[in-house]
């Protein structure tokens, strides 16, 4: 199955870079560019991508304000928002409003393919060199009143989103708990229904953010 890209960036070359990097890896087509956060939006309401390669700073309408418009449709995109830095403030942004990514622009280009199938499969992804920074920033700020959800986990999906916690992967998690792959891709679509996340990153910055979980707890 092909995944089909929208790319969006006020620079011509990035945009040419990122189309290079993404129709030269086989099951990618780029259906779609956009200069700014308004073109971003129009173009992929026309073109309906997978997903969309957003970029954060832009000028206009930024990625921010464009992925919370792109949010609010009835069946948005994955979004993948791109940076040249990892401002924490932007990060912790483009997460509450429900994106599924945030990688930089100096990752190699397999880290970027990586990603975009990550997204378009379902899941969440933050780029492994601004991770440590967001956990560490979640848990210096005084946590939310836990969702009344988080009590609806049975002792095993509980189990489970610790560990999702910990960035694993259905393997790995599957490896830890002694149970089949299969299993766990069950009680991580129970998590996510339960909490009422889009993916398993939200899942996760919901578990930081109510205090479910802190550094050094997983």
């Amino acid at each position: 199955m092909t995944i089909r890209l929208v790319v969006a960036d006020d620079h011509a070359m990035i945009r040419a870079g990122l189309r290079l990097v993404a129709e030269n890896a086989p099951g990618m087509e780029v259906v779609g560019e956009a200069a700014d956060g308004v073109e971003a939006v129009a173009v992929t309401r026309e073109r309906r991508p997978d997903v969309l390669l957003l970029d954060i700073a832009m000028p206009g309408m930024d990625g921010l304000a464009a992925a919370t418009t792109l949010l609010g449709d009835p069946a948005p995109p994955r979004i993948l928002m791109l940076t040249t830095f990892g401002s924490d403030e932007n990060l912790h942004a483009a997460l509450r409003i429900g994106v599924s990514g945030f990688l930089l622009k100096s990752s190699p280009p397999e880290h970027l393919l990586e990603a975009i199938r990550v997204v378009a499969a379902g899941d969440g992804l933050i780029d492994p060199a601004v991770t440590l920074r967001v956990i560490a920033s979640f848990a210096a700020q005084p946590p939310l009143s836990p969702p009344p959800e988080l009590a609806t986990l049975t002792a095993r999906e509980v189990d489970v989103l610790r560990l999702l916690t910990r960035g694993l992967s259905n393997r790995e998690i599957a490896a830890e708990s002694g149970v089949g792959e299969a299993t766990v891709r069950s009680h991580v679509a129970q998590i996510l229904r339960k909490l009422d996340v889009r993916d398993r990153l939200q899942a996760v910055v919901l578990a930081y953010e109510s205090g479910f979980v802190r550094p050094g707890q997983e």
